[in-house]
């Protein structure tokens, strides 16, 4: 009788124990109530929602600041590839000496001195050029120091001579013949050492590759150079140096249009670029390779 009142004992205690903790289950399970991404604890009369942190990408878009350009800055190794051409104003009713009429050819005329455009060009290297800030960097003075390389590409066999070997016994003195050969290739080739001065005017300092750009001024060149280059079956390759009478010096009106990174130059001289005999007015026009 004892042993069975102890065992009724246990299992009493046994089912006092399951019961207390199936409460304590089911109080944890009504009390936290998870709804998706949502988790509702529950507190005697209240109640608070907890939602899972939400982690924000906040995106600052701040425009890149541009530089503030320097009040001298240098641009080094700029190239000029373009077209070299001339107005031709000459008189040939009067040229002189310097055109002679080869025994039994016609005179020489403005015919002869037309140009192949497309192969006349013109090409500038300039060592460097400077830009200095005269006015919140809208308004800057541009100069530098290039070679201005000049090539007139002749459609017609005239020759540069520095003396006419038809005429001996005169006093040797340059002239252009019309010749008794025809050329694959005849050109003449003036080469100046050139220095720029413009006043430039620029709508986005700073941003070189962006807005509009223009400079405007003038050169003054030093001829170092002239030749006459020619290429036959009868004589090869050959290259005539001398003195043909052209100026040594050369005066002209430059300009340079920058519209983004793409840049447009020109130039024209206003004076004669022969001493005597022929009136040419040289300019040219193509595309820069510049920074700025």
């Amino acid at each position: 009788m004892k042993q069975l009142l102890t065992l009724m004992a246990l299992v009493i205690l046994c089912n006092s124990s399951n019961a207390q903790s199936d409460s304590v289950q089911v109080k944890k399970q009504t009390d936290t109530i998870r709804v998706g991404n949502m988790v509702i604890v529950k507190n005697g009369s209240e109640s608070t929602s907890e939602k899972k942190r939400n982690v924000n990408f906040d995106f600052d878009f701040e425009r890149k600041k541009r530089s503030k350009p320097a009040n001298i800055s240098t641009n080094w190794g700029i190239i000029d590839i373009g077209f070299a051409n001339y107005r031709d104003l000459t008189n040939y009713a009067s040229t002189g000496s310097y055109l002679y009429n080869r025994p039994g050819a016609a005179p020489l005329g403005k015919s002869d001195f037309t140009l192949r455009t497309g192969k006349s060009v013109n090409v500038n290297i300039w060592f460097f050029m400077q830009r200095l800030n005269l006015i919140k960097h809208h308004v800057n003075l541009k100069y530098g120091l290039g070679l201005d390389l000049n090539n007139y590409r002749y459609k017609s066999a005239i020759s540069y001579l520095e003396a006419n070997p038809f005429t001996p016994n005169l006093t040797p003195a340059p002239v252009i013949i019309r010749d008794s050969i025809s050329f694959s290739k005849n050109k003449l080739a003036a080469d100046y050492v050139t220095v720029p001065l413009m006043l430039n005017f620029c709508t986005t300092p700073g941003d070189n590759n962006r807005g509009v750009s223009l400079s405007v001024g003038v050169s003054a060149g030093y001829l170092y150079s002239q030749r006459n280059k020619q290429k036959s079956n009868e004589r090869g390759k050959r290259t005539n140096k001398g003195d043909y009478d052209l100026e040594p010096f050369k005066f002209s009106y430059i300009a340079e249009l920058g519209l983004g990174p793409v840049h447009l130059y020109g130039s024209y001289a206003p004076n004669n670029m022969y001493k005597r005999g022929l009136d040419m007015r040289p300019y040219t026009v193509g595309l820069r390779f510049s920074n700025w």
